[in-house]
């Protein structure tokens, strides 16, 4: 009974209930990103419908999401500087996604479409940011395991978008010309592009195979699917602007304002001009006088979620057409539940990872989730002619890969001593390899047969393991520097209190 009772720290419990209303304000913010960020790829053969444009030019909106999300994240810093500004900024952006799923049935064409998915894609990014730098913020030295419970939220999300929209898809072409007859032959055509689009639309190159009509009458049921989502959004929006009131950050509250509770660890969140600066906080002039190391630790992290994330986002977006390619030759029905899986690992992963970030350092799970990745990837290119190994594969790299940048945000904010800056450069790293390395294998892909999809991964995580080598011996060197500073300090005070004295006497 007592070792039940010693599952968490009742310290972690004493602290998040003083915190409750943020946190789970902030992880129902990142379901909506989740929910978000994975309906496009399964509804966007409906959207074309919709738009009555080609296939070629329904994938710019998956552009014009990434591109965004990119500029969200970096813009998020901007707008975390006081408490009351990351509130508001978190109230508009939840609100945006409610009402981009509101009025994507009534784009009806395809430069509209991706206007509103770049609306989307800077509210996903801005909540990114904006949800991390707030959880380090509160929670500091303790806020890897609910980091890993924000991020499991964005799975939960992804896991959820998908499965409203999927009774809403149409079976056949959702628009009709006059000349055109169904067969079974067009609905396995249908089916092989919806499970190529789902990651991200990457992986289209020869489409004109595939006689899909642009003019003509339009059935599509997807509508629904958005409507049912922005309803699903819309407490999201609604919590952010209770957790407003509750923080007495509203006008209409009372004239007090209501400070957060007083202890060293969460006094960043109060609404002053201490906050997070900017974009580049870490070249301000309160950091200007840091080593190198300094420097170098965010570059280090940044370069390792941009790998990871890239993988991620390449994986989810080519195993498909990889599975269907010779050797494999998998059936498309099979092959599309490899995307499924995939994330379901993920979300998993993340759930699991919740407990082992309380039982264990960051240092420790990251070295197993790299070397991991590793190992799975270099055992796909071994048995790369199995597609049993393959869905194994698939599920054990999702485990893996699922935390490592929750784990790597909380380790560089603790080398860092929690300064702001590495959350918002992380998160802005992680974007940008979503959408660079995802673009880069896939031309690669398309250059070099289906194989170097394997290759490329397994080369950028073999990378990704030695910036995490170097990343540990910079910490080390960066806090070896912070001691040997401290101690001069000591020694300057004693010697300089030891000269007062003598001059007193």
């Amino acid at each position: 009974m007592k070792t039940s009772m010693q599952v968490l720290d009742p310290r972690i419990w004493t602290v998040f209930r003083r915190h409750a209303p943020q946190t789970l304000t902030y992880w129902s913010v990142f379901f909506s990103f989740g929910l978000c960020i994975a309906f496009l790829g399964p509804t966007v053969l409906d959207l074309r419908c919709q738009t009555q444009s080609t296939l070629q030019q329904i994938t710019w909106v998956f552009f014009s999401q990434q591109l965004f999300l990119l500029i969200g994240s970096s813009l998020g810093g901007l707008l975390e500087k006081t408490l009351t500004s990351s509130l508001l900024a978190l109230f508009s952006s939840t609100l945006i996604i409610s009402l981009v799923f509101a009025i994507i049935p009534l784009c009806h064409h395809v430069l509209l479409l991706s206007i509103a998915m770049a609306l989307a894609g800077k509210a996903m990014g801005v909540i990114d940011t904006i949800g991390n730098l707030q959880l380090v913020k509160l929670y500091q030295k303790d806020s890897a395991i609910f980091l890993q419970v924000l991020h499991f939220f964005t799975g939960l999300g992804a896991l959820v978008s998908p499965l409203v929209a999927d009774p809403f898809l149409a079976e056949d072409s959702c628009v009709l010309g006059a000349n055109w007859t169904m067969n079974s032959s067009s609905l396995s055509d249908l089916e092989h592009l919806r499970n190529s689009l789902v990651g991200h639309g990457a992986a289209l190159h020869n489409t004109s195979q595939y006689p899909l009509n642009v003019e003509g009458v339009v059935v599509t049921r997807v509508s629904y699917a958005f409507w049912i989502m922005a309803l699903i959004n819309l407490p999201v929006p609604a919590a952010v602007l209770a957790l407003m009131y509750h923080e007495r950050r509203l006008s209409c509250s009372s004239s007090t304002t209501r400070l957060l509770h007083k202890e060293p660890r969460s006094s960043p969140t109060k609404d002053s001009s201490q906050g997070h600066e900017g974009v580049f906080d870490c070249c301000s002039p309160k950091v200007r006088g840091q080593p190198a190391s300094f420097f170098i630790l965010h570059a280090l992290g940044g370069g390792i979620v941009f790998i990871t994330d890239g993988i991620i986002g390449s994986y989810a977006g080519f195993v498909y057409t990889y599975a269907v390619s010779p050797p494999l030759l998998m059936g498309h029905k099979m092959a599309g539940c490899l995307d499924s899986i995939f994330w379901a690992s993920i979300t998993a992963g993340r759930l699991s990872f919740i407990y082992l970030s309380y039982r264990y350092p960051a240092p420790t799970l990251l070295t197993i989730n790299l070397v991991g990745v590793i190992l799975v990837q270099c055992l796909l290119l071994i048995f790369y002619t199995s597609c049993v190994f393959l869905f194994i594969g698939t599920c054990v790299l999702g485990l893996c890969i699922s935390s490592v940048f929750p784990s790597m945000l909380a380790l560089t904010e603790d080398m860092l001593d929690y300064k702001g800056c590495a959350t918002t450069v992380l998160v802005t790293c992680a974007s940008a390899g979503e959408m660079l390395l995802q673009l880069l294998v896939g031309s690669v892909i398309h250059s070099r047969g289906s194989y170097s999809f394997l290759l490329c991964s397994t080369v950028t995580s073999v990378i990704c393991f030695c910036l995490f080598l170097l990343l540990l011996y910079t910490c080390r060197i960066h806090r070896n520097h912070h001691l040997g500073k401290l101690l001069c300090c000591r020694f300057d005070d004693l010697v300089g209190s030891r000269l007062w004295l003598l001059n007193s006497d």
